[in-house]
C-alpha cells in the first residue's frame, strides 16, 4: 500500500498516469474502492489519485483536531502537485468545495456527484431513515461515545440502512442494483461503521462553508441521481443556483453513488468536462 503521511497519520492512496492532475475524493458510506472504474479510465490521459480519508478504509484517525480538506491540500503537497481537478461523492464533494474555499487557485475544476455540503443541516426524516430506523438510539449514543462492544448486527444494520435509502433510494428496491455493486458497497459501509464506533476519536474542524457556495468561482459539475435522497437532489439544485459556474446534470434511475451504479456514463461526464 502506498502511503503519504500528515501530522503523524499514514493515508493510503493509489496513483496511476500522467497528465492534468485529478483527485478523486470518495463518499463518507465507502472508502476509495468506489472509484475503480474511473481511476483506471482516466489515468490513460490523466495523472489521477484516490486516497481514502483520515478515519476511512486504510487510513487511520489519530486523535486530536483535523479537517479533511486540510488533509487533501497536503496530499497535493506531498505528491509535488500544484493544481488539481476534483471530484468528490458525498461528503467527498463537501471536502472538495472546502478546498475551494481554502486555495482556489490550486482547484482547476470541481466534480460534484450526490455532494454534500459542510454545516449543511439535513432534514429531520432523512436523519431518521439511516439512524434510528436501523439502530436505537441509545445504542448508537453508546457506541458513539466508545462504550462498550458492538453488536455486529447493528454494523450489518446501518449498512442495509444505507444501502436501502441511500445507494438504491426511497423509491426504488435494492434489487435493481448490480450484486457485485451491492456486496462492494455493503463491505465499504461495514467498515466505515466499525472504524466509527470502535477507533480512536478525533475532532474535525469545520469550516464555515454552507453560506460561501457563492464565493466559489471553480468551473462545477454537479451530477445528482435523480432517484437520490430526497435531500440531496434538493441540495445538488441549490449547489447548481448558487455555484456561479455550475452547470447541472441529472442521471434518471440512479441513486447515490453514480460512480459504481453507472460507470460508463459517468466516465463520459468526467472526461468531457476535465
Amino acid at each position: 500500500m502506498a502511503t503519504f503521511e500528515v501530522n503523524g497519520t499514514a493515508f493510503g492512496y493509489d496513483e496511476a498516469g500522467e497528465g492534468p492532475a485529478v483527485v478523486l475524493l470518495h463518499a463518507a458510506i465507502g472508502d476509495r474502492r468506489m472509484w475503480d472504474a474511473q481511476f483506471t479510465e482516466l489515468a490513460a490521459g490523466h495523472r489521477v489519485i484516490r486516497y481514502d480519508r483520515r478515519g476511512f478504509g486504510e487510513t487511520g484517525g489519530e486523535s486530536g483536531e483535523h479537517a479533511h480538506y486540510e488533509d487533501l491540500l497536503a496530499l497535493l503537497d506531498a505528491r509535488g502537485i500544484e493544481q488539481a481537478a476534483l471530484v468528490g461523492a458525498s461528503m467527498g464533494g463537501a471536502c472538495a468545495l472546502d478546498a475551494a474555499l481554502a486555495a482556489p487557485e490550486r482547484i482547476t475544476r470541481l466534480v460534484l456527484l450526490g455532494s454534500g455540503l459542510t454545516g449543511h443541516t439535513w432534514p429531520d426524516h432523512m436523519l431518521a431513515e439511516l439512524g434510528a430506523a436501523a439502530v436505537p438510539a441509545d445504542r448508537l449514543a453508546r457506541y458513539r461515545a466508545r462504550e462498550g462492544d458492538v453488536d455486529p448486527a447493528d454494523v450489518r444494520a446501518m449498512a442495509e440502512a444505507n444501502i436501502r435509502y441511500l445507494v438504491a433510494g426511497p423509491g426504488r428496491e435494492v434489487s435493481v442494483l448490480p450484486a457485485g455493486m451491492v456486496a462492494l458497497v455493503r463491505e465499504m459501509c461495514e467498515q466505515v461503521y466499525r472504524h466509527d464506533w470502535t477507533a480512536p476519536q478525533w475532532t474535525e474542524r469545520i469550516p464555515d462553508t454552507r453560506h460561501r457556495p457563492a464565493d466559489i468561482t471553480t468551473p462545477a459539475l454537479v451530477v445528482i441521481g435523480t432517484a437520490d435522497a430526497p435531500g440531496l437532489v434538493e441540495l445538488s439544485a441549490h449547489l447548481a443556483e448558487s455555484l456561479p459556474r455550475a452547470e447541472l446534470v441529472e442521471l434518471g434511475g440512479t441513486g447515490h453513488l453514480p460512480s459504481m451504479e453507472r460507470p460508463d456514463a459517468v466516465i463520459a461526464l468526467l472526461r468531457k468536462f476535465l
